[in-house]
C-alpha cells in the first residue's frame, strides 16, 4: 500500500452529506452512460434517490461510508437492511481518477466489517450486466453467484451476489439461483418491479 493509500481515511456519514456529492453524481453519470432508461425513464437520477436516507443510518441497520484523500473523496458505498441476518451493499463508488488502485476492494471490505459489527451474517447485492468490472470485483472477493454466468447477463438485467461473513464467514451460502427471463426486456422489468418493491419497503420502514 502506498503512503497515500495509508493516509486514506473511511469514515461513517450520511447520503445527505455534501462530501457524497461528487459520489452520487458520478454514480448517475456513468449508470446513464451505460443502461439509460433501461431500468426507469426517468433514469439513474431516480434510481439513486430511490431509497430514504434513514435507510443507510445504523437506525435502520444500514451505513454509508466514504473514503477521503487529502480533503478529497475518492471512494464510497453503503448497505441497507435486507432482511434480518442480511446487508444489502448499494452505490458502491471509486473515483475514476483513482481506480486500479484496490479502492472498491477496500470500501466493499469496510462495508463488510461494518456489517458484521451490526450483527450481519449474510451479505447481499446486485449489480448490472454492463459492469463486467463490477463483477470481477465481487467474484474476486468471494461472492457466490445467484444466477448462471454460462446465460448471457441481460437476460438477468442485474446479477445478483451473495456471501456470509461475521459468525458465517467462511460457510458457503447456497441460496437458490434466480431463473433467468425469457428476454432482456422481461428481465429489465423484472428488475425495475424489484427495485421499486425494495424502495417501498425502506419507505414503509424509515417512515
Amino acid at each position: 500500500m502506498t503512503e497515500a493509500q495509508t493516509a486514506d481515511r473511511i469514515f461513517v456519514t450520511s447520503p445527505d452529506d455534501p462530501r457524497a456529492k461528487p459520489l452520487v453524481e458520478d454514480l448517475i453519470r456513468e449508470y446513464d452512460s451505460r443502461y439509460g432508461t433501461l431500468f426507469s425513464s426517468e433514469g439513474a437520477r431516480a434510481e439513486l434517490y430511490r431509497y430514504p436516507a434513514a435507510a443507510f443510518t445504523e437506525g435502520q441497520r444500514g451505513a454509508f461510508l466514504l473514503m477521503e484523500r487529502a480533503g478529497r473523496v475518492i471512494a464510497g458505498g453503503a448497505f441497507m437492511f435486507y432482511d434480518a441476518g442480511t446487508a444489502e451493499l448499494k452505490r458502491v463508488w471509486a473515483d475514476p481518477a483513482f481506480r486500479r488502485q484496490g479502492l472498491a476492494k477496500r470500501v466493499v471490505e469496510a462495508l463488510e466489517r461494518a456489517a458484521e459489527a451490526q450483527g450481519y451474517t449474510r451479505v447481499y447485492l446486485t449489480t448490472g450486466f454492463r459492469q463486467p468490472e463490477a463483477r470481477e470485483l465481487y467474484l474476486s472477493l468471494g461472492y457466490r453467484p445467484l444466477f448462471d454466468p454460462t446465460i448471457p447477463g441481460e437476460l438477468y438485467a442485474t446479477l445478483p451476489f451473495e456471501k456470509h461473513i461475521g459468525a458465517l464467514r467462511g460457510v458457503t451460502p447456497n441460496s437458490p439461483l434466480r431463473a433467468p427471463a425469457a428476454t432482456p426486456e422481461a428481465a429489465a422489468a423484472a428488475a425495475s418491479a424489484r427495485k421499486a418493491q425494495t424502495a417501498s419497503r425502506k419507505s414503509e420502514v424509515a417512515a
